[in-house]
């Protein structure tokens, strides 16, 4: 192959810091509290049956007017005290949901106007495992060079897309946003990425209804449901492996660990994990299911900032997260707590 003159001269690239890190997290759950006794009688079910086949006791419903970008917008503020930052300082916002209600545009670039952000903008649908996905691509950007401060959100209003009357999911979801900041550092902190998919199993978890058949059949609007046996099966059998892969690709062993952050979808879920990956049991587990319910992309931010408020996992720490949900998606790593 010939090569054009103008293709002989060297291509300028940026370059970013040696390594990155979380600096500050910050977690928003709206003011409603909805324990099992609301949902029950729609779904001719039992306050002892929820809790027994998920560990859901309550979860949190956004307000009506109470937007994912609002929802965002008070985690984020959070994240920046914790990072010590202003909003000015940041180049770039990920936002991780699937309930953003507007096709286009995307929640980030409106985020990022209320912020007063003016850098890159866009969401990223990954389901529940968003917001480990954009940890990975924080940390990418970060080395990379193509961001200094990276603002990482995962929020869902998973109330506006629920069932009620759905005996298999209407008991499992809420609504919450959990922010992060990812910074330069000069030490490694944000361990490999270990992530995948399984798409053949797509109709496990999703939207009843494409857009087109809900106008099509003038349809309520279309509601996120699951096969929940099916799903259990794969996050049980699946999951512990490549949290497993995320341990061993960042060098540690899980005695290391000083916080274990799962998704919180299940409680049955987490124990199995925990036995699977043989945690000792002196290591936190984040066990925010049983009050926040299943938020999707929102909950091992939640989790995160919660664990550190309270103390039950310390600043600097290392802690291993996984996010898995539909499509089938899932991604692990292991990170420095802020």
């Amino acid at each position: 192959m010939t090569l054009s003159p103008k293709a002989t001269g060297t291509l300028s690239t940026s370059t970013g810091a040696a390594y990155a890190r979380i600096l500050g997290v910050g977690g928003y759950r709206p003011e409603r509290v909805v324990p099992n006794s609301e949902i029950i009688d729609k779904i001719n079910s039992s306050d002892e049956w929820i809790r027994e086949r998920s560990g859901i006791i309550s979860r949190r419903f956004a307000a009506p007017e109470e937007s994912v970008v609002d929802m965002s917008e008070h985690a984020t503020r959070e994240a920046l005290a914790m990072a010590g930052l202003e909003a000015g300082q940041i180049d770039a916002v990920i936002v991780a949901t699937v309930t953003h209600p507007y096709q286009t545009p995307a929640a980030a670039p409106i985020l990022a106007d209320r912020l007063g952000i003016q850098g890159a903008a866009f969401d990223i649908s990954a389901a529940c495992a968003g917001y480990c996905h954009g940890i990975a691509l924080a940390n990418d950007m970060v080395r990379g060079g193509s961001a200094q401060h990276v603002l990482v959100v995962g929020v869902e209003k998973l109330s506006d897309f629920t069932d009620p009357y759905d005996r298999g999911s209407a008991f499992i979801f809420g609504d919450g946003a959990g922010a992060a900041i990812v910074g330069p550092s000069d030490t490694p902190a944000i361990g490999p990425t270990v992530w995948g998919s399984d798409g053949s199993q797509w109709k496990t978890i999703s939207q009843r209804e494409s857009w087109i058949e809900t106008r099509e059949k003038q349809i309520d609007f279309p509601a996120i449901t699951m096969a929940g046996q099916s799903v259990f099966r794969w996050a049980v059998w699946g999951m512990a492996p490549v949290a497993q892969k995320a341990i061993d690709a960042a060098g540690v062993r899980a005695e290391d660990l000083d916080a274990f952050i799962p998704h919180q979808a299940n409680m049955r879920i987490i124990d199995a994990m925990i036995k699977q990956l043989k945690l000792p049991a002196d290591i936190p587990v984040a066990r925010d299911i049983a009050e926040t319910a299943n938020t999707s992309a929102a909950s091992i931010p939640l989790a995160t900032e919660r664990m550190l408020r309270e103390g039950e996992a310390p600043h600097g720490g290392l802690a291993l997260q996984i996010g898995f949900g539909a499509g089938l998606v899932y991604a692990a790593q292991v990170v420095v707590l802020p």
